[in-house]
């Protein structure tokens, strides 16, 4: 019996020996490189604005993240079921944060705005009956976030439709909605403030004016697959 249990404590240690190598050789996430310069999206996104919110904000989460997944891990392999509990608020808000500002970030571009081509056109058509159309239902959905949050394009798997959507804080659209996040506006007031203080609905306005178009098609076409 005691053999037993010598057996059954050793494989524990092993296991638990297991689960932290793992743990310690996670890559960790880290903040990724924008395409073009801070100033590039000038005059609609101001270059002190761009980076306070990519080298500041954005780093931000990535950092608590990678502390909360690191706090996560241990709490698993100490079969800490309360601790565990306790960090999916820190997980769901930085891991969001960091998601919805990977994406943000590339459906930017300083040679965007105009009118979405092909496919993402047509979709878009069908689904609202016109760009100007959604492109006004979006910028009301955006602009009416209550405190901070995020305005969406999203891709519905199940039906195949174009939806619109807004999400508190940093709460990521696929993991809230279902929604394949195609196309995100960010209205925390850091992502305009020092530019358009109060006025949120002239930033959205204006933020049309940059929209990288071939990414959100790019993006619709995976999302289909």
């Amino acid at each position: 019996m005691l053999c037993r249990v010598g057996q059954i404590r050793r494989c524990a240690a092993s296991l638990n020996q297991s689960i932290n190598q793992i743990a310690a050789s996670r890559q960790k996430h880290t903040l990724p490189d924008l395409t073009y310069d801070y100033g590039a999206l000038e005059p609609h996104i101001c270059a002190e604005i761009m980076q306070l919110h990519h080298s500041k904000h954005h780093a931000t989460y990535v950092n608590n993240l990678n502390v909360a997944e690191e706090k996560y891990q241990e709490a698993l392999a100490k079969g800490d079921v309360t601790a565990q509990v306790a960090l999916q608020p820190a997980l769901k808000f930085n891991g969001g944060g960091h998601i919805n500002h990977t994406i943000f970030w590339t459906n930017l571009s300083p040679n965007g705005g105009g009118e979405p081509q092909g496919e993402l056109m047509e979709a878009i058509k069908r689904d609202f009956g016109s760009f100007q159309k959604m492109k006004e239902k979006m910028s009301a959905a955006t602009v009416a976030v209550q405190g901070s949050g995020w305005g969406w394009l999203g891709y519905e798997k199940e039906s195949g439709r174009l939806r619109i959507a807004a999400c508190a804080n940093q709460d990521p659209l696929q993991g809230t909605t279902g929604l394949i996040p195609l196309l995100g506006i960010d209205v925390w007031e850091h992502a305009y403030y020092l530019q358009y203080k109060n006025v949120r609905p002239d930033y959205v306005k204006a933020i049309w004016n940059i929209i990288n178009w071939e990414n959100v098609n790019d993006r619709l076409q995976i999302a289909k697959k």
